[in-house]
């Protein structure tokens, strides 16, 4: 359900989602009617919503439980709303009022780490430390929202990527989503990252380098219990499964890869998609 446009920070190099589409808040009036629109038929068959764009939490809380209130009058079969949302919306907002946001309905919370490296987010200028990511992350957390959080093999390049592998393993331990998801790095054009992978400015690693990096976030996870995916369609190798237990035998798998790359068939550059 669109109750915002674009995303409210929009500085990340690698990203071309919303190059062209200015931020801006979704008049209410349009979302009550595309609620209410919705024939009565389709209103009670609806589970799930997700809040787009960008980072709908850039709301208000009032106006937030607005929304959450006309899904809950509207869809009476509702179980699970959702949305983006970075740590500068999160850390404007208290454990108060995220615990009540929780309370009417807003259960997971998408957030990209991207990294766990200070240099590599100022690199791709995503315009946030990583403790303010922890942080902002500890804050939904207390609140009671789950949380799924991703990162971006290759961000660093070949110069830090094992510098981002590990503190990305590190800072996913620290935060403890109860999801994790790996994506790999697609070059989007008219991106920053784009002319500075073109310029020669940034070396990406290849798909071994890739799933090197993989390892060492792998390696350095330390989550208490946390539904791990590799398995987006950016990735050469998906991989994945429940963490902690499952971490040994997902260093395993990895390492006969690396060991013996021509072993496996890895996903074509060309079928690779974001």
């Amino acid at each position: 359900m669109q109750v915002t446009y674009g995303c409210s920070n929009n500085t990340c190099d690698f990203c071309g989602t919303y190059l062209d589409k200015p931020f801006g808040v979704r008049p209410f009036d349009e979302v009550v009617d595309d609620v209410i629109g919705l024939p009565s038929s389709v209103r009670g068959r609806v589970r799930r919503v997700f809040l787009a764009d960008g980072d709908a939490l850039v709301l208000s809380a009032r106006k937030l439980h607005d929304i959450l209130d006309l899904l809950h009058r509207a869809l009476p079969d509702l179980e699970r709303v959702s949305s983006y949302a970075n740590a500068r919306n999160l850390l404007a907002k208290s454990v108060e009022e995220l615990s009540g946001l929780r309370d009417n309905g807003l259960d997971l919370l998408y957030v990209g780490l991207e990294s766990g490296d200070d240099q590599t987010l100022t690199d791709v200028h995503k315009g946030m430390t990583v403790a303010e990511q922890i942080d902002g992350c500890r804050r939904a957390s207390e609140a009671g929202i789950e949380l799924s959080v991703t990162a971006i093999l290759g961000l660093a390049g070949i110069a830090r990527s094992r510098e981002h592998g590990k503190a990305t393993g590190e800072a996913l331990s620290t935060i403890d989503p109860a999801f994790i998801g790996i994506l790999t790095l697609m070059l989007t054009p008219g991106t920053a990252m784009e002319r500075k992978v073109a310029s020669g400015e940034i070396v990406l690693p290849d798909s071994i380098g890739m799933l090197r990096e993989l390892r060492e976030i792998v390696a350095n996870l330390d989550v208490s219990d946390c539904l791990f995916r590799s398995n987006h369609a950016s990735n050469y190798l998906p991989v994945g499964g429940r963490l902690p237990q499952d971490k040994q035998a997902l260093l395993v798998a990895l390492d006969k890869v690396l060991l013996a790359p021509e072993s496996v068939q890895l996903r074509p550059e060309s079928w690779r998609l974001l």
